[in-house]
């Protein structure tokens, strides 16, 4: 018998012992599908890393009580790549990449938009997520115009409209 392979350190489970058993994986057209951005702190890239190895089990429990399932978090650093139209010029100081957190989840316990927004609040009431969030907030900048954090304001990371989907 082979070896199960080791999971990554990035990988979080709820054990089943906490009453909140994995849900039935719907077909990959079912639900709804969200894909966000946010600009990551270079200088937080380490300390965001290692406090997604432990998420708070109360999060945890707040995602799947709320019907999100198939969460995950990418990190690119990129490039900053200046255009043509660019005013940078070469003599200029500055950062060289940018650093972006680009973040995929599933809501599955609806198809309604209004459901979704009625349990992303519920995520946002948990009192763990909150301690959560003032936790990570600090290591992240939002592109969204006026943005204070993830409890309050227009919003913390951007949501993106979905251009392409293969359903194999």
């Amino acid at each position: 018998m082979s070896a199960q392979p080791s999971l990554p350190a990035s990988y979080n489970v709820l054990p089943p012992s906490e009453g909140y058993p994995l849900p039935d994986l719907p077909k990959t057209n079912q639900g709804i599908r969200v894909c966000q951005v946010i600009q990551l702190k270079p200088e937080a890239l380490e300390e965001y890393k290692k406090c997604h190895q432990a998420v708070f089990p109360g999060v945890l429990r707040a995602l799947r009580r709320s019907g999100v399932v198939d969460y995950s978090i990418h990190h690119f650093e990129l490039p900053l790549i200046p255009s043509a139209t660019s005013t940078i010029t070469s003599t200029e100081q500055g950062p060289t990449t940018t650093h972006l957190l680009v973040a995929h989840m599933r809501y599955i316990k609806s198809e309604s938009l209004a459901d979704f927004k009625t349990d992303m609040a519920r995520i946002g009431d948990d009192e763990e997520t909150q301690r959560w969030w003032q936790l990570t907030d600090n290591m992240q900048s939002s592109f969204i115009p006026g943005a204070v954090g993830s409890a309050s304001g227009p919003g913390w990371w951007s949501t993106g409209e979905e251009v392409f989907r293969f359903e194999g």
